[in-house]
């Protein structure tokens, strides 16, 4: 990967606030030309460093979903094909593999309690799962 140059991080960062700001306004902040700026974008796209654009849902939108972080101890050996069956469940958003106790967090964003417990669940039940611990976000303080 290419070093990525000080223009370049301020660019990522403006757009992480807001990735639909507009070339003219990125030129602004940055202070620079809007041909500087697309030519930047475009680069950070060629290299695979932008490798998309997201939605940022509202706190009131983001209210309805019941949001939950399953730790999940796992058999070494089976943590391939646990990722897999993880990435085809509609309710787990993200995995990650972590350090410590547990291997894997799944963040898991449900419309009810009762499809949030059936989900972890669900998880608890998949071969190569030896136990989990699930905490319920109560609420967000901040997202970047």
């Amino acid at each position: 990967m290419k070093v990525v140059s000080e223009l370049d991080r301020q660019l990522i960062q403006l757009l992480s606030g807001n990735a639909r700001a507009s070339v003219a306004e990125l030129a602004r902040e940055l202070s620079v030309t809007r041909a500087t700026v697309q030519n930047h974008i475009q680069q950070l796209q060629q290299q695979g460093i932008i490798q998309g654009y997201t939605l940022r849902l509202s706190n009131a939108y983001r209210g309805t979903m019941i949001e939950a972080h399953v730790s999940i101890a796992t058999e070494q050996r089976k943590v391939s094909q646990l990722c897999r069956k993880l990435q085809t469940m509609e309710d787990v958003r993200s995995l990650y593999s972590i350090s410590g106790e547990f291997d894997l967090v799944a963040i898991i964003k449900s419309s009810s309690t009762e499809s949030l417990d059936q989900a972890v669940d669900h998880i608890s039940e998949l071969d190569g799962v030896i136990r989990t611990q699930t905490s319920v976000v109560l609420s967000t303080k901040f997202e970047r």
